[in-house]
């Protein structure tokens, strides 16, 4: 390793990452195809896929580490070896929340599913990881800035179900497992739009070297929509 051009590993490593992302949307176009349709699908190729995932992961995670124990990056480089990183992470758990998408698709009728927003919600969480990662491919500062204004309206049509399955959950007598996995199944799509902005940030940081702190509260403002 040491007799290339640090540039060249960082490329490799970078050029990984964007593999490892197009796995990870390919297998949560995956889950939301099979929430979304009528038709009875195989998820045998999203939970292999999902292994996959955390195996390249693993293998990104572990090549880091010894670039920075052989190369011993500064400044720039350095920053960008610590984003590959944190932005890995993030991937990873996106794959695990489109499992977890999937899995709960069983205890659900899709009949009952379109009363919800959950196409749109799925389609903003897609586009914010895709512009995030092309944010990072790209250095563009605008682009994941971007990510985290969309991060607003994800959140809200998050709340929205959340007002939604509170207030029709109460005339559901017995009947109320579907509101239950509704609003999971928003939560995991709302927790794919903080990754993306998590990735946002770490880009951010990168083109900058600043660190943009996460601005916490999502709990308050689910309450707050109950009032509202």
């Amino acid at each position: 390793m040491a007799d290339r051009p640090v540039h060249e590993h960082i490329k490799d490593l970078s050029n990984s990452l964007v593999i490892l992302s197009d796995k990870v949307l390919k297998n949560f176009t995956g889950a939301m195809e099979t929430l979304l349709s009528a038709e009875d699908r195989i998820g045998e190729d999203i939970k292999l896929a999902d292994g996959e995932i955390d195996a390249s992961e693993v293998r990104l995670e572990e090549q880091c580490l010894v670039f920075l124990a052989l190369q011993q990056p500064v400044a720039r480089d350095l920053r960008t070896i610590i984003t590959i990183l944190k932005i890995n992470t993030d991937l990873e758990r996106i794959g695990d929340l489109a499992v977890h998408i999937f899995e709960r698709v069983p205890e659900v009728s899709h009949v009952f599913l379109r009363d919800f927003r959950f196409e749109r919600m799925g389609g903003m969480a897609k586009e914010m990881v895709q512009k995030s990662i092309q944010a990072f491919v790209n250095q563009d500062r605008q682009l994941a800035e971007e990510v985290c204004e969309m991060d607003e309206e994800l959140d809200t049509m998050h709340r929205a179900v959340f007002k939604k399955v509170s207030v029709e959950i109460r005339d559901a007598g017995t009947d109320t497992n579907q509101y239950i996995v509704a609003m999971s199944i928003s939560r995991y799509i709302e927790r794919i739009g903080d990754h993306a902005t998590r990735i946002a940030r770490e880009v951010l940081y990168l083109v900058t070297g600043e660190i943009v702190r996460h601005t916490e509260g999502s709990f308050e403002k689910l309450i707050q929509s109950l009032k509202d």
